[in-house]
Parts: C-alpha cells; sequence; structure tokens
C-alpha cells in the first residue's frame, strides 16, 4: 500500500530557487531509476518525467547521470514514504428534528427516526461490496447509529475497530439550537452576513470547526500510515480515470479506504475546507454550488488522499475529489 522514495534536494543556481526531485525505489535493486521532477510552487504538486536526468543506485550510493551540475550548489539524499488511500464521508440519517426543520448542533443528541433508519439501511446496501480498512464516527448517536447500520451490511467491517471521534460531531449552534433554521437565516440577515457564514451567539465560528476539521484530518494521516504502511507492501499510485456509477468510484485500486460518519453543517465545511484551503480540484460536472449545498441526510462523498511521511512528519501531497453529495441510494 505504500510507496517508498528517495528524496533529492537540491538548489539551482537561479532564479527557480528550490525544486524537489523524487523517484520510485522499491525494491531497492541496483539499476538505473527515472527521476520526477516536482515542483514545491504550485499550490498541488506538479509532477513530470524528466527523461534525461537519471539515477544509478549501486549498493548504497546513489549516483546522478546526465544531469548539468554546474547548476547545483546543495545536495542531499533522504528516504520518505508515501501512502494513498481513499476517505467516503457519510452523513447521518434523518432525525424528527431534520424532518421538522430544527436544529439539533451538539446540544441535542437526537436518534434516527424512522426514515433515518430506512436510509442508514439503504446506505449500508448500497456501500456493501465497498472494502474499508478502517472506520471513524462521530460521538453522537444519530451518527452512530448510521455507522453501525452500514457496518452490519459490509464484510469489510467485520472486525474492524470503530473509532468515536468527538471532533466529527455536529457543529454547535449556541442560541439558535432547538430553533427553526429559518430563524438561523433570518438573524444572518438581520446581521448582514450570509447565513452559512453566521455565527448564532454562544456557537461554533467557521474558523473554529476548520481547525476541528484540520485536527481530525491530521490524525486520520497519522492512523492510516501507522495501519498501512509497512515493509513489504505493494506500491499504489493517485487512481485516475472516469467515474462508472458505482458504489466503489475511485477506490478500486486503493487498498486503504476509511469510511467516516458525520454531520451536515460539518461536512458542508470539511468540504469548503478541501477545496479552498487544501486546493482540490473538482471533478468535471462539479462546481462550488455543489460544495457548499447542504449534505443530504446518508449523503456521500468521496476523496483520494496521498500522503508523505518525512522527517517532519505525515503531511499531505495530494488530493483528488471523486464526487460530492452522492445519493442515489434514497
Amino acid at each position: 500500500m505504500c510507496r517508498q522514495f528517495v528524496l533529492l534536494h537540491f538548489t539551482l543556481n537561479t532564479p527557480y530557487k528550490m525544486l524537489f526531485y523524487h523517484f520510485n525505489v522499491i525494491p531497492v535493486l541496483e539499476g538505473t531509476w527515472p527521476i520526477i521532477l516536482q515542483s514545491v510552487f504550485t499550490s498541488l504538486p506538479y509532477t513530470q518525467t524528466c527523461s534525461c536526468c537519471v539515477l544509478r543506485v549501486t549498493g548504497r550510493k546513489f549516483i546522478l547521470k546526465n544531469c548539468d551540475l554546474r547548476f547545483i550548489n546543495y545536495l542531499k539524499f533522504k528516504r520518505i514514504t508515501m501512502l494513498t488511500f481513499g476517505i467516503t464521508i457519510v452523513r447521518h440519517g434523518e432525525t424528527e428534528w431534520n424532518k421538522k426543520g430544527l436544529l439539533q448542533g451538539q446540544a441535542i443528541d437526537s436518534s434516527l427516526s424512522d426514515i433515518g433508519m430506512q436510509q442508514a439501511e439503504a446506505a449500508g446496501k448500497y456501500l456493501k461490496d465497498v472494502k474499508f480498512t478502517n472506520v471513524f464516527v462521530s460521538d453522537m448517536a444519530r451518527a452512530r447509529q448510521t455507522c453501525e447500520a452500514i457496518v452490519k451490511h459490509n464484510s469489510s467491517c467485520s472486525g474492524l475497530e470503530i473509532v468515536t471521534d468527538p471532533s466529527l460531531k455536529e457543529r454547535s449552534f449556541g442560541s439558535a439550537e432547538g430553533g427553526l433554521v429559518v430563524d438561523m437565516k433570518n438573524m444572518a440577515t438581520a446581521a448582514g452576513q450570509s447565513w452559512l457564514d453566521f455565527t448564532p451567539p454562544g456557537g461554533e465560528t467557521i474558523e473554529q470547526m476548520k481547525m476541528r476539521i484540520k485536527e481530525f484530518l491530521e490524525h486520520l494521516f497519522q492512523r492510516m500510515v501507522a495501519d498501512h504502511c509497512r515493509p513489504g507492501q505493494r506500491e499504489t499510485g493517485m487512481p485516475e480515470g472516469a467515474l462508472a456509477g458505482k458504489p466503489d468510484d475511485g477506490t478500486r485500486d486503493v487498498p486503504a479506504h476509511a469510511l467516516v460518519v458525520s454531520h451536515g453543517a460539518l461536512i458542508r465545511v470539511a468540504m469548503r475546507y478541501l477545496v479552498d484551503e487544501l486546493k482540490c480540484p473538482l471533478p468535471q460536472g462539479l462546481d462550488m454550488s455543489h460544495v457548499i449545498a447542504l449534505c443530504p441526510n446518508t449523503g456521500i462523498c468521496r476523496f483520494i488522499f496521498t500522503v508523505t511521511k518525512g522527517d517532519a512528519g505525515v503531511t499531505l501531497s495530494a488530493i483528488r475529489c471523486v464526487f460530492i453529495n452522492r445519493c442515489e441510494h434514497i
């Protein structure tokens, strides 16, 4: 599941300053390896094969070939590990509060309605053949019930630890909790703000939610690397290709895959964070209207991540959106 790389750092005596080179060395055999050029100046890594410059591996020595060393004034090798994995995010099923258009937030820990249980069962059946290796869920009842229904139908989840994480709980809406959603929208209008960015008195701000999402992702990245990066595992890369409209879209060639069950407001902010902050490109046919739309009950979103484990810890290298708010199962 992991790829082992040697990362070559060097500084060019040109205005372009620092560039990164990395190349695959699994298995580490003597031979000649092509170099892949990766620029650090783009918001996401830009990668292309450098056909003229190669690395010669001889025992424990690494020797550059066909590379003009007159332009290099600093050279250093280090080993890094990369892992590509999927994350499927599911919103909980309907509650009676959802049905009545009321804000639950964190103070109201409601259970699923009868319709909500049917939605959770439908989501479980839809995802039953999708392979998951990890499961994370909010500590609130409506999310846990939804997660249990999904896991029950999925044989790959048998025996998996279900990690209950409070950072996945719904947004706190402060004084607006228990009231109508439309009342919060009116409060935002009166304050001259968009209701998507409005914070009711005593509520959690969007920036606080982003920090919660950031911390969860950091924890998830570390957990995925710890669980799935071991010597001898086969190599994987960022999957490509058009969607086939199937439950396992984007994950058929990604053996590590996390199921995450959470809440509507948190998922909406998470989508904005991934696209705006992490610069995740959207697939054809999606735009920001899809990103800011409220995920329907048991709606499904999916992303593919590549992370790198190096001296600085586990960091994000690449991200791809597969789909947002898919709900054809309900």
